[in-house]
């Protein structure tokens, strides 16, 4: 979740080294946010302290060097830290994650489009704005389909609402952005739309889905948008 986004930042602007530094903070952050989260799943046990306090020095030893290079980093506080309030309230012992936190973990990585564009030097609010769109779409599609198959898998209606939003943005896509978006995004749909009905028809067949299979999946999609951001730049 986090490298797309980033990618597709680099893909809206150019590569530049402040970027390896973006990455290293915003994947030593989404490693501190886990472990917080399972040492509160913990009971604030202490053998879960250590890995928040070696992530936490390093998310805020990159963060401090990067906003001190690049001080308008600090306006995705206004996205980041709401989010990252949600996300942590649903690490109560004995919750499950819900719905809001992992859109609440969309909104966290889909900040770095724009950030990954700034530190590059080239930041171009016309290119920008349509991959972090472009971005966007995707995550929450991913996050309702990976919640269809597995969360809500024997919830039909979750995954017609799943499938029905990929409807959406394919003919957004038709709509607004290069035609090879429109084909990913319908690509994208039928994803979402076929794999919870093989998920119900393998069921208890040695041939069932399993998770191993749909990270697969979401890897070659995953794939196939930051390809299409590089090669037709929204």
């Amino acid at each position: 979740m986090l490298l797309l986004p980033i990618l597709v930042g680099m893909a809206a602007s150019r590569p530049d080294p402040w970027q390896v530094a973006l990455a290293g903070a915003a994947i030593s952050g989404y490693l501190a946010s886990a472990a917080v989260q399972t040492w509160n799943r913990a009971r604030r046990s202490r053998v879960y302290r250590a890995p928040v306090l070696v992530y936490g020095a390093l998310f805020l030893g990159l963060a401090m060097v990067l906003a001190v290079a690049f001080p308008a980093l600090l306006l995705v506080l206004a996205v980041a830290g709401p989010a990252t309030l949600v996300v942590l309230s649903g690490a109560r012992p004995g919750t499950g994650r819900g719905l809001a936190g992992s859109l609440a973990q969309v909104a966290q990585a889909l900040v770095l489009v724009p950030a990954t564009a700034w530190v590059s030097g080239q930041f171009d609010v016309d290119r920008v704005v349509p991959a972090s769109i472009v971005a966007g779409a995707y995550l929450v599609g991913s996050v309702l389909t990976v919640r269809s198959l597995i969360r809500e898998r024997a919830n039909p209606g979750f995954a017609a609402a799943s499938a029905g939003f990929h409807v959406g943005i394919t003919v957004a896509a038709a709509a607004l952005l290069p035609a090879p978006y429109a084909i990913v995004g319908a690509l994208l749909t039928t994803r979402a739309a076929v794999l919870p009905f093989l998920q119900r028809r393998l069921a208890g067949t040695p041939r069932a889905l399993r998770p191993i299979h749909l990270g697969v999946v979401e890897i070659a999609a995953s794939v196939l948008v930051v390809l299409t951001a590089f090669l037709a730049p929204a």
